[in-house]
């Protein structure tokens, strides 16, 4: 107690630069310092690649562009920066964190690295969803179509994998059919749609940025927030279900009520996503494992994988538009090619090893 009668907050740092916890009048909270290194430090590097896209091709030179974010600086320059390159720089940043996000959670749910969620099926199903909105509803409600297409998936890939107990190889393989007959689904929605909505579409299943608008910018965003908000107090539970379920029944973890819980955040999180950019491929698969990596922590490193998803899709963004095409190139197909590249370093690894 202090002087004057107040509880003080108790920190306790581990071993070698372990974890530190901080207490105070009930609450606690554990902070590892190298996790917490690496996110502010990919943080950054995403937010300077989004202020290299701003500035990208010369035409609004930097100090035009600081001038237009704080209100000054000409019309022309602040119509290019705030109407036409910071939306989908937002935008970009906020997609690359909701995968990053998805992806850990789903990875430490199935305890498996594959198990992220445009491998297992969840983004075909979100895509299917905001498909049959695009093309026979109101655009409006494509974020409750994609929402409602991943979580009626999620439910399917669960019944399928019902022994598994959604872990292991199990739902992998229930995933990857589901969204294989999915993607046959999303085929033949194009194939019966009118040819502009069937083309807009098919540039939107690819996973684009390019065509990013501000009003875009706040429900993502807002989503993006709340739900990491919401996963943040569950992650630990998630974490004591490695020990197994009675293990961590007896540390009062209610398990299934867990992975519910965290499902279906997983499955908000790839909405978000989906419903603003597409199902852009791999950077939910790749983020947590370099993540991961880099932090060298253990558990489902959330905060981590969600900076690491929202620089791989910034700097994908960045190559997207810089490369000298005929025309302006998909995010998908950026990242598409980086997850072969990802995937062809893990089978070389495993060789050597």
């Amino acid at each position: 107690m202090s002087a004057l009668g107040k509880p003080q907050a108790v920190r306790s740092r581990g071993l070698s630069g372990g974890p530190v916890a901080v207490r105070s009048r009930g609450l606690s909270l554990r902070v590892r310092p190298r996790p917490l290194t690496v996110t502010l430090l990919l943080t950054l590097l995403a937010a300077g690649t989004g202020a290299l896209a701003l500035t990208r091709d010369g035409l609004v030179p930097p100090a035009a562009v600081l001038g237009a974010l704080f209100g000054a600086g000409s019309e022309q320059a602040a119509f290019v920066v705030l109407e036409l390159r910071l939306p989908r720089v937002a935008l970009g940043l906020a997609v690359g964190a909701a995968l990053g996000a998805a992806g850990a959670l789903f990875q430490q749910l199935s305890r498996n690295p594959l198990g992220s969620p445009d491998i297992v099926g969840f983004n075909s199903g979100a895509a299917t969803g905001a498909l049959l909105v695009l093309l026979h509803g109101d655009p409006a409600y494509v974020a409750a179509g994609a929402a409602g297409g991943g979580l009626a998936t999620a439910v399917i890939v669960q019944l399928l994998a019902r022994r598994g107990s959604f872990r292991g190889n199990r739902l992998i393989l229930a995933g990857i059919a589901v969204g294989s007959l999915l993607a046959s689904v999303n085929a033949y929605l194009l194939t019966r749609a009118a040819l502009d909505h069937a083309q807009s579409a098919q540039l939107w299943l690819i996973g684009s940025l390019g065509s990013a608008e501000r009003h875009q910018v706040t429900p993502a965003l807002l989503g993006l927030g709340a739900l990491l908000l919401a996963a943040l107090p569950v992650v630990r539970r998630l974490d004591l279900l490695e020990m197994g379920d009675e293990a961590a029944g007896g540390l009062g973890v209610d398990a299934a009520r867990t992975r519910v819980f965290v499902l279906l955040i997983a499955v908000g999180l790839s909405a978000v996503a989906v419903s603003a950019a597409g199902p852009i491929v791999f950077v939910a698969l790749c983020a947590p494992q370099l993540a991961r990596r880099l932090s060298r922590g253990t558990g489902t490193g959330l905060l981590p994988a969600a900076a690491m998803g929202a620089l791989l899709l910034s700097a994908s963004d960045l190559v997207a538009i810089s490369l000298p095409t005929a025309g302006p190139l998909p995010v998908g197909v950026v990242t598409g090619a980086l997850g072969g590249v990802y995937l062809a370093w893990l089978l070389g690894r495993g060789r050597q090893r």
